[in-house]
């Protein structure tokens, strides 16, 4: 059955137009010299990575938070532990990154004490998601822009360790052995595949040592290359901030830790 109207009677926007009741120019606020366009810049934090090796899944990330060509923070955290066995590291926008954060941390936690149970690993990754595709309506605006990896470990399943990275509109891609985002990850990704392809052990066979080792190197040739990658300071004692996800946890390496192993291995 034809519609007499066509497909203009479901355009509301054009019904007003018709109307008279609609003027695209009086919605824009004017812009003139004693009010100009605005040139907010926002906060942006890279870089991550992460991979598997033989105690589970290694993650890690620089220090420092830029707007545009200035560095606004050199001792960002970019790893954050989600839950027990949960890790969420951030590359993008800070102020949404953490948000999303504290959301997906409170979601998994009320479930767990509504349910008595963890939520189950395809059921925090699609929790993430959400919020991910939540945020786009900031994407499109240039202004919140996140990319993650997101680490856990699957008791219910195949009692391994699993490993995520999104991108912006919140399509999820498991990796079987390392994912890097933020602005150096072209560069982490080249000395990752090179360590998985020709070194001396494939990374999932790595010690946690060696495996240290691989990601400081990884995040010393991203800064060596990117202006917003942080890379090691020395002098301010600042480091890559490292967690490890096992069958135990997660666990935190200290800081005097990866500096010695720095000194030993990169410098």
């Amino acid at each position: 059955m034809s519609d007499p109207l066509g497909a203009a009677a479901f355009d509301f926007p054009a019904l007003l137009r018709r109307h008279g009741l609609l003027h695209e120019a009086s919605l824009l606020p004017p812009v003139s010299a004693s009010r100009p366009a605005s040139t907010f810049t926002p906060t942006q934090a890279t870089t991550i990575l992460a991979f598997k090796f033989t105690g589970g899944v290694l993650v890690a990330g620089d220090r420092r938070a830029t707007a545009g060509n200035t560095v606004v923070y050199d001792r960002a955290d970019k790893v954050l532990e989600i839950d027990r066995h949960s890790i969420m590291a951030i590359a993008g926008v800070p102020a949404t990154a953490w948000e999303m954060a504290r959301v997906l941390e409170h979601s998994l936690q009320y479930f767990r004490r509504t349910q008595l149970q963890e939520m189950s690993v395809d059921g925090k990754v699609r929790a993430l998601s959400k919020l991910l595709r939540d945020n786009f309506g900031f994407v499109l605006q240039g202004i919140g822009i996140v990319v993650p990896i997101f680490a856990t470990y699957d008791f219910a399943g195949d009692g391994q360790a699993r490993l995520y990275f999104y991108d912006a509109m919140g399509a999820q891609f498991e990796v079987a052995e390392y994912a890097a985002t933020g602005s150096g990850s072209p560069a982490v990704r080249g000395v990752l595949f090179y360590e998985n392809r020709w070194g001396k052990k494939r990374l999932q066979k790595l010690s946690e040592e060696d495996a240290v080792t691989v990601a400081l190197r990884a995040l010393d040739t991203a800064a060596e290359a990117d202006t917003a990658t942080g890379g090691v300071d020395r002098h301010a004692k600042i480091f890559p901030l490292i967690k490890i996800i096992s069958r135990a946890g997660i666990k935190t390496l200290p800081e005097e830790q990866i500096a010695a192993r720095f000194k030993r291995t990169v410098a």
